[in-house]
């Protein structure tokens, strides 16, 4: 501010803006003392103004800053050997769980690519397969992007007429297995009936592309292959059974692969019952000899089912019931006719019912045929 402009101002208020600019002094001071204090006062801060306005110009005149992109340092991600390896290792696991092609030390040449499957009981089944590394290879090229969602599945179809034609098979689900294995038991809900199985894959797509495809087998009515149930793990023992009920006998060509898993398991050969157990020198056996026996006898199975707490007899003999009400008996059953009556009685007395079951047995002996040597 000029000295004019100052003394136009009342002493009051020079002396309010002297003591707001901090002048020693200023409440004594006459107006033209206030004057010069202010000014002397105003100066420094003029010139630090105007130091400031001539260094303003000179930081705008510096040169643009270019609108091109700085680049950046390249900044490399390395991996620990440890996590990669262990992501290495996930893959390789992934890969195997759903690789079913049979090595077992056999040479890819040797392998019979199968899928057997036999009858344990009405309401299970057991396969067993063998497939070669390229049917896998060709199933994968075949899914292309869906391998890497792809998972091994047995396909169960229920078969009706014989199974000549595909629109007599009917799927009834798939069940999911995991490489590694072999062999997988596979549960039926509904017997007397024919089955089929197929091995393959299911991607995210959800078709499903096939690798092997199965004999037929026919589960028996339920309750009737108790024996069976209870021998399967001794299957030297039962293989007849077994190989007749897995459709062994049957016109289908996929029974030569049982008939080959079987003599394989085994480690005897397997056919009719006489080239079984004679094999082909039969013939020049002399079969007529008198210490020759053969005698055949039949017993009969009663079973059935009732309330737990029930009582239950037959011919008047108590009959002892499981603890889910189910009951068999073992009985004789000699060459006449029989009337067996059979009672349950409820727990409170209350009610009481019979069934009668009439059963004749006729056995005929044959005349023996005797075979010469040169037959």
């Amino acid at each position: 501010m000029t000295p004019a402009a100052l003394k136009s101002y009342s002493h009051k208020d020079l002396a309010q803006m002297a003591k707001q600019g901090g002048v020693r002094g200023w409440h004594s001071m006459r107006k033209d003392q206030l004057v010069k204090a202010l000014l002397s006062t105003s100066k420094p801060k003029a010139s630090a103004v105007s130091s400031k306005k001539t260094a303003v110009p000179a930081r705008r005149s510096t040169p643009a800053v270019s609108s091109k992109p700085v680049p950046r340092p390249v900044v490399r991600k390395t991996t620990n050997g440890r996590v990669q390896r262990h992501i290495n290792q996930i893959k390789a696991k992934l890969e195997r769980s759903k690789n079913v092609a049979s090595d077992n030390g056999k040479p890819g040449n040797q392998l019979k690519e199968r899928i057997v499957v036999m009858v344990r009981d009405p309401y299970w089944l057991h396969a067993f397969w063998e497939v070669k590394r390229q049917s896998v290879e060709r199933v994968q090229a075949a899914m292309s992007q869906d391998w890497h969602t792809a998972r091994p599945y047995l396909r169960l179809l229920e078969v009706s007429d014989g199974g000549s034609t595909s629109g007599s098979e009917r799927v009834i689900r798939d069940i999911e297995v995991h490489g590694g294995v072999s062999n997988w038991y596979v549960h039926v809900d509904s017997s007397p009936s024919s089955y089929r199985l197929e091995l393959g894959y299911i991607g995210s797509s959800g078709r499903f592309y096939p690798l092997v495809r199965s004999n037929v087998v026919s589960t028996p009515e339920p309750g009737t292959s108790d024996a069976i149930d209870e021998n399967w793990t001794d299957v030297a023992e039962n293989f007849d059974k077994i190989y007749a009920m897995s459709g062994g006998y049957s016109s289908d060509n996929n029974s030569l692969e049982l008939q080959e898993l079987f003599e394989e398991r085994l480690r005897r050969p397997m056919g009719s019952p006489m080239v079984t157990r004679y094999g082909s020198g039969m013939g020049t056996m002399f079969l007529g000899n008198q210490d020759f026996k053969f005698e055949v006898d039949a017993e009969m199975i009663i079973y059935g089912v009732t309330s737990p707490d029930s009582h239950v007899s037959l011919r008047g003999e108590p009959v002892r019931l499981r603890p889910d009400g189910t009951f068999t008996v073992r009985m004789a059953l000699p060459n006449q006719r029989q009337v067996i009556p059979v009672v349950a009685s409820a727990a409170n007395g209350g009610e009481q019912r019979t069934i009668v079951i009439a059963v004749e047995r006729n056995t005929k002996v044959m005349e023996p045929v005797l075979r010469e040597a040169n037959d």
